[in-house]
């Protein structure tokens, strides 16, 4: 009876994980079940133990398999940038920042699902603060407007817009009672409201800079606590008198139970809010917490600095975290618990982690360093590897059998670097790359590790680069498409050793993409050896041959039977989720589910799928077994799709 008592516990606890994980794959269809999700299910889980056998002929996962299910159970992509958001119960309000001429939306999303429920869009000033009155009814907005909103969270309508500020409202809070709502904003004033009927009663002028903080005690509907740039925190009642002596802090939030508070900027300090003794200091290296929340109890405090999310136990006299999550790959917005601890980040997605699933061990320093971002993948399957290239120059070769590392290059270290364009091709022990470095401008850089040293550099004008470097078969030249043209520099002296320049509209007629009724478009740009061909859209094809001892490059008319056939380029930008469709019958064979759902850059043969990650990870998927290899088709939603025959 232990045994089977065991046994279902096991099945429950992996059945939640997975359904949670893998949410939007089987949301879409049941089918993914069994081609996307249980592949990638954890080694060492039960369904994994129990499952895998049945389905052999199903995707083979061979890198990237994780040994268990990890903290992180959901990874929800926005379409925009999450500046705030607030919980009430199991709905999450989001405040989007656009980088389009758009209305900035709120969008309201299911706290243990992750699915998007409505949107709220009222203005084209982004929502800077938000909050929840106590029964849910009501969602508070403060924006880059300087407005106020009280939005009905049933129609999605706005009730009331609050105008006054004249600065960005920063932060936004409504009583227990929800009968007064504080505001605090950049224009240094404190407004207190009346919810009923939109009138200010009253504007305190005290602090001496931004107020970034205004925060009602959960308990008590004649307190709040204010906190601003000046470094002051001060307590306040609803008639505007300050209430006990000032505190150190920038930021300042409340217990669920209004017994203590946090304050932070030079420091991260909890205090008692009657008699203001400090309960505890929170610590991370030389580093203070930002985003700071309670958990429910009120035992745990989750901060965050940078991309990563610390929790501390303040119970404990130890003043250093006792658990971190890592897999945000920007710096991180807002931090709250609704019931499980849930982040915001600039990189555009929300994350769920497993707070219950929190140790009492000490955190040691080693767990604090994060792997480089994976930027490029690319596969060389005639050769059986994959490669991968991170934001700290680390380039690795992978067997695409196996999944293990064959060689590990270091490239030069070349200052600050915003890495981009990259091509990167091994052959044999040498590994060439190249990519340009946008934070030290517009710079070609060539590197052969071969040659060793620092790389070779040439000047490139940003024009309209749509296509990375190409590096030829023989591994002397690098072929860089720039606006009309195409220039192939020597990977020897960095020197460009050719150009040509054509004219007519590069691409594939039918790029309208699948959906709309077109053949999905393939890369118009064909490298093989020391010959180059170009596609236009009026199906016409160019072709020269650098590879002469002519300085001048040799036009070629047309494809010749040994040339390779149209390979799929995918360009570096953070859409998804990727999926695999068979082109004949069109029904989707693949999709990657949960954290796996949206990598950096990814790369496709018909065969094999690499895909990077901005965690550190790379996926290695082979697709030989789901079936005949020539009938995928690759898309990305929302762009058009790409596909082709091999055979």
């Amino acid at each position: 009876m232990l045994v089977q008592s065991e046994v279902s516990c096991q099945w429950v606890n992996d059945s939640q994980y997975f359904l949670l994980e893998h949410f939007d794959v089987i949301q879409e269809s049941p089918s993914h079940i069994y081609h996307s999700a249980l592949p990638l299910c954890p080694t060492s889980s039960w369904l994994c133990e129990h499952y895998s056998a049945e389905f052999s002929h199903e995707v083979r996962v061979v890198k990237g398999l994780p040994t268990g299910w990890g903290t992180c159970y959901r990874t929800v992509r926005l379409c925009g940038s999450p500046q705030a958001h607030a919980s009430w119960k199991n709905l999450i309000a989001v405040g989007l920042h656009s980088r389009s001429n758009v209305p900035h939306d709120i969008v309201i999303i299911d706290a243990i699902t992750g699915a998007h429920l409505s949107v709220l869009s009222g203005g084209t000033e982004w929502a800077c603060s938000l909050t929840f009155s106590t029964d849910g009814t009501l969602l508070i907005s403060g924006d880059t407007g300087g407005t106020i909103k009280l939005w009905d969270i049933q129609t999605g309508g706005i009730i009331r817009t609050l105008d006054g500020h004249t600065g960005s409202v920063d932060s936004v809070s409504i009583s227990p009672d929800c009968t007064m709502i504080a505001s605090g904003s950049l224009d240094e004033t404190i407004r207190l409201w009346c919810t009923g009927t939109g009138e200010c009663h009253y504007v305190i002028d005290w602090h001496n800079s931004f107020v970034n903080s205004v925060c009602f005690s959960p308990i008590n509907s004649q307190f709040f606590i204010s906190a601003s740039n000046d470094g002051v925190v001060q307590l306040w009642d609803v008639e505007g008198h300050q209430i006990g002596p000032t505190y150190e802090g920038h930021y300042v939030i409340f217990s669920p139970d209004g017994t203590l508070f946090i304050s932070w900027e030079d420091s991260a300090v909890v205090r008692n809010s009657g008699s203001g003794v400090v309960v505890a200091q929170l610590q991370v290296s030389d580093n203070i917490p930002r985003n700071c929340c309670f958990s429910p109890n009120g035992k745990f405090v989750a901060g965050s600095v940078l991309e990563i999310v610390y929790i501390w136990d303040i119970t404990n006299p130890d003043p250093h975290p006792i658990r971190t999550f890592i897999g945000h790959t920007d710096f991180i917005t807002s931090i709250t618990f609704s019931p499980s601890l849930i982040s915001t980040s600039e990189d555009g997605s929300i994350k769920f982690w497993q707070f219950s699933a929190l140790s009492m061990d000490p955190v040691s320093e080693i767990t604090l360093l994060a792997p480089a971002p994976v930027i490029f993948v690319g596969l060389q399957t005639n050769d059986g590897i994959a490669i991968s290239a991170d934001s700290a120059g680390v380039v690795r070769s992978w067997d695409i059998s196996t999944g293990l590392c064959k060689a590990t290059f270091q490239s030069p270290d070349t200052g600050p670097s915003e890495r981009a364009l990259l091509g990167i091709q091994l052959i044999h022990d040498r590994m060439i790359l190249v990519w340009v470095d946008m934070a030290l401008g517009n710079h070609l850089h060539i590197w052969d590790s071969k040659k060793g040293g620092p790389p070779h550099v040439g000047d490139v004008p940003w024009e309209s680069w749509a296509i990375a470097p190409r590096i030829s078969g023989d591994g002397a030249k690098v072929f860089l498409p720039v606006d009309q043209s195409i220039r192939v520099f020597s990977v020897q002296t960095g020197e460009v050793m050719g150009e040509v320049r054509f004219e007519g509209e590069v691409g594939f007629e039918g790029e309208a993409g699948f959906e709309g009724g077109g053949w999905p478009h393939h890369d118009p740009f064909i490298i093989d050896g020391s010959r180059v061909w170009v596609y236009f859209k009026d199906s016409q094809t160019q072709g020269w041959d650098f590879g002469t001892s002519n300085p001048t490059p040799i036009p070629i008319s047309n494809l010749t039977p040994e040339s390779p056939q149209l390979e799929l380029n995918i360009e570096q930008k953070k859409v998804g989720p990727y999926r695999i469709k068979d082109r004949v019958t069109g029904n989707g064979m693949f999709r990657l589910p949960g954290r796996y759902a949206n990598p950096v850059d990814a790369q496709w043969d018909s065969q094999y799928l690499i895909a990077g990650y901005g965690s550190g990870e790379v996926v290695i998927l082979d697709f030989s077994h789901l079936l005949p290899y020539q009938r995928y088709l690759v898309c990305w939603p929302s762009r058009p799709c790409r596909g082709w025959d091999k055979g």
